[in-house]
Formats: C-alpha cells, structure tokens, sequence
C-alpha cells in the first residue's frame, strides 16, 4: 500500500487530531495517534474502522483555560507526562523499533526480553522468519505515517497554533445591548444627533459619528410620519426612510421598532405604488418576524401573498401556501387574499372585481398592479361570449368608476368599437353610460393585448 491510498477518512481524521493539537498536549496526542494508526495496521483494519468516531484519550479533556493554572501544570509536569513526552521524543521515520516491540507482544504474546532469546530449534526458527516478515511491514508502516503526518499538517502553520492558544486568553465579552440580537464587542454604536441625513451606500466601514443611535432614530421616525402627513413628499421621505433603515441595520438593532421602521416604509411605497421599495421591506420584515418580534405579520402575509399573484411567480406561491397554519388561514385579511388567489385560479372575474371593490387595509394598493391585466384577460372572455355589451355593465361587472373610465380604457387597448345607436351622438355627461360595446370588434385587439402587453410582469426585484 502507497502513501496515497490512505483511506480518505483516516486522513481527515489525522488533519483533525492535528488541528485540536497544543503545547501542552502535542506530544501525548502525537504518541496516542501513532499508536492508534499502528493498532488498525495489525489487524488490518484500516479501512473497516469508523475513523470519524474515533477519539484520542489526550484530546478529550482540554486543559482549563485559566493561565495561572496552565503555568503551574507546566513548571511541574507529572510523571504520566513525562513518559508521554519521551516516547513521542522521536519522528515517524524513527519509531520503528517501538512498532516491532509492540508487534512482537501482540503477535507472539510474549515480552520484549524473551523474544530477544535464540533457540535452534524449527519452531523458533520459523518464528524468527515471521517475526523478520512482520518487522519489514511494520518498518513500511512508519515510513507511510511518516508522509501522512506530513501531507496532513501542511496547512498547519504558526499563526494557526497561535490562534488556538490564543482562544485561552480572550477577554470575557461586554455587556451586550438587548435591542441587538446577534451583538458582539465589534457592534457600533453611533453617536450622531442629527434628526435627518441623506441616504448614502456605504463605500467603507462605516463611521459611529455618522450614524444616529436608538432614541434619534425614534424621534426621527416620528418626525417622518408627521411630514409625510401633512407633505406627502414621497422621494424625500424614502430617502430618509433608507438612511434610517441603514443605520439600525449597521448596528444590528433588530426589535420592535425596526419592525415597526419597515412596516410604515412598506406601506408608504405601497400608497406611491413604489413596488421595488416595498420589495425590499417585505423582505427584511420576514425575516424580522422569523425573530418571534411584535408587528402585522398577517397583514404583511396578505399582502405577499397578492405580490406573488401579481408576479406570478407559482413556485414561490405554492411553497409559500404550504407552510400557513389553520390559524393564519382563519386571518380575515389572509382569507381574503386566499380568495383572490382562487379567484384568479378559476377565471372567475366576477368573484375577482368583487374582492377588489373590498380588499382590506393596503390590498387593493397591490391588486392595483395586476387588476388592468385581469380586466383585459375578462373582456376577452366577454367579447368572445357576448355580441355587445353595454359600457354601465362593463363598469360594473370589471369595478371601473365611471363609464368614462371604461371608454378610456378601451381607447388604450385599441378596442373602443361601438355600435351605431342615435344615443352614441350625445354630448351630454352620461353619453359614454350609453355606448354599447361592439364584441365582435372588439375581440381581436383586445386578444393581442392580452398576448403581448400582459405576458411578462414588467418588475424588478422579487420576494
């Protein structure tokens, strides 16, 4: 057998007992190892032994991670130690004659002073010859450990020694702030007052002067609510909203108040039909939920799921759909998209519209998105079952506002065809309340609408 054909096992498992070595036990572990090896090479067991559950003695119990103690164990090595430290004194390629030793009382039973004795007679001779066959394998045996011990520890290098003794020494942590989950002494801290500050990607570490702490941060999220109430100055509140998402995220501050930060954003970009923003508080919402934190998580859960009827991404839909409990499925504003859901499932357009007309808290922000595609995808059906059809139906039955709206809405699909009646001349405000839609007209464009405007969503960025 060549030094390659180690089993693959053995060798991770040597590169492992490697990297668990200090100071203070190499030596021990060292002897330990070679023993272990040497024991599975005699009975042939290389390959059969479960080498990731095999454990050295000497890597077991570490020593305590107290420095005075370390000094004291070491300025007074016990006697167990120093045994340890002269048998593991020599290399691999050296150690041969502790392999024979131990070969000869495994395989002959006897000690090492009687094995030393010669005798003429047959059965010792044909001992001796092997005895000699043995030795030779046992020889061959510490010159292969010899370059597994060395292919294994290449990347065992100084500094990596270093960085576990190291881990002895390490101060004990700070106080760490309860707003911040995953906190550690490196979290920062910002220190700046200042209410607002311009939304600006982060190029380089990022500087605590620069950044506002909690409390600043709350007071400057009231003051955005307030402004946005009164102004409604959408690309001047987003970028604040940005910058103040920034900071909590550069100092790991993940509590209510960070929900409550994404959720007012969200909706703000939801009421400026801002879906990419909306996208990326939706996004950091749920994984601020997955934390067990406070906030509306059912109405946030109504509302993807309308995105992802929007987007018609069915994947991401039905996976999602699986996961929701019978208590979440009992949420009116869930129950209600899940309406939707079938809704669009079944073609059942009628149900649809009336859903919309409905939708509870910012749902209809989002349907919006998709309600010109499905009103196109229902005159198809209508024009294809119908001869006409009256404007005040069509506004009805697909929740337009006004008749008006519908011939408008015509004009942009390049299907306002009508037919002739003395009504359609007038010039009075319910003159559209009166036109009656020519189907037959109307079906072809109205079908091409539907197959190259509304085949792909036209969005950027996904949930």
């Amino acid at each position: 057998m060549s030094s390659t054909t180690w089993p693959p096992a053995l060798k991770e498992w040597v590169a492992k007992c490697l990297s668990q070595m200090t100071d203070a036990n190499r030596e021990a572990a060292q002897a330990e190892l070679k023993q272990t090896i040497a024991e599975a090479y005699s009975k042939q067991a290389l390959w059969s032994v479960d080498w990731s559950s095999v454990e050295l003695t000497s890597l077991k119990t570490p020593p305590k991670l107290q420095l005075k103690r370390k000094q004291v164990a070491d300025s007074s090595p016990s006697k167990k130690a120093k045994k340890s430290a002269l048998s593991a004194s020599n290399s691999f390629s050296t150690d041969s004659s502790h392999l024979e030793m131990r070969a000869k009382r495994f395989q002959l039973g006897g000690n090492s002073k009687g094995l030393t004795s010669s005798s003429s007679t047959p059965a010792v001779a044909t001992q001796y010859s092997y005895q000699q066959s043995f030795n030779n394998a046992a020889g061959n045996l510490a010159t292969k450990m010899n370059g597994l011990y060395a292919a294994s520890s290449t990347g065992y290098n100084r500094n990596t020694k270093r960085k576990f003794m190291n881990l002895a020494y390490e101060e004990p942590p700070e106080a760490g702030d309860p707003n911040v989950i995953d906190w550690d002494r490196y979290t920062i801290v910002g220190t700046s007052q200042s209410l607002f500050k311009n939304y600006l990607r982060l190029t380089s570490e990022p500087d605590p002067r620069d950044i506002r702490p909690l409390e600043v941060l709350k007071q400057t999220l009231t003051e955005l609510k307030k402004r946005w109430k009164h102004e409604n100055n959408y690309p001047w509140t987003c970028d604040q909203f940005k910058s103040l998402r920034q900071d909590l995220t550069v100092q790991r501050i993940k509590n209510d108040f960070t929900v409550s930060a994404y959720e007012i954003h969200a909706r703000m970009a939801l009421e400026s039909a801002d879906l990419v923003e909306y996208n990326q508080c939706q996004s950091a919402l749920r994984q601020l939920y997955e934390l067990g934190l406070k906030g509306n998580k059912d109405e946030f859960l109504a509302y993807r799921i309308l995105y992802l009827l929007y987007a018609r991404n069915r994947s991401d839909l039905n996976r999602l759909l699986s996961t929701l409990t019978p208590a979440q499925k009992q949420n009116p504003f869930v129950q209600h998209a899940l309406s939707v859901q079938t809704a669009l499932t079944t073609c059942n357009y009628h149900a649809l519209f009336a859903l919309f007309i409905k939708a509870p808290n910012m749902g209809a922000y989002i349907m919006d998105h998709f309600v010109e595609r499905e009103r196109v995808a229902a005159l198809a059906v209508m024009t294809k079952a119908y001869m006409t059809l009256p404007l005040s139906f069509i506004e009805k039955e697909l929740a337009f506002d006004s008749a008006t709206e519908v011939h408008e809405f015509l004009i942009t699909q390049e299907a306002a065809f009508y037919v002739a009646t003395p009504s359609t001349a007038s010039s009075n405000d319910n003159a559209d309340a009166t036109k009656i839609l020519d189907c037959r007209a109307a079906q072809k464009p109205i079908v091409e609408a539907l197959e190259t405007k509304y085949r792909r969503v036209g969005m950027k960025g996904s949930i």
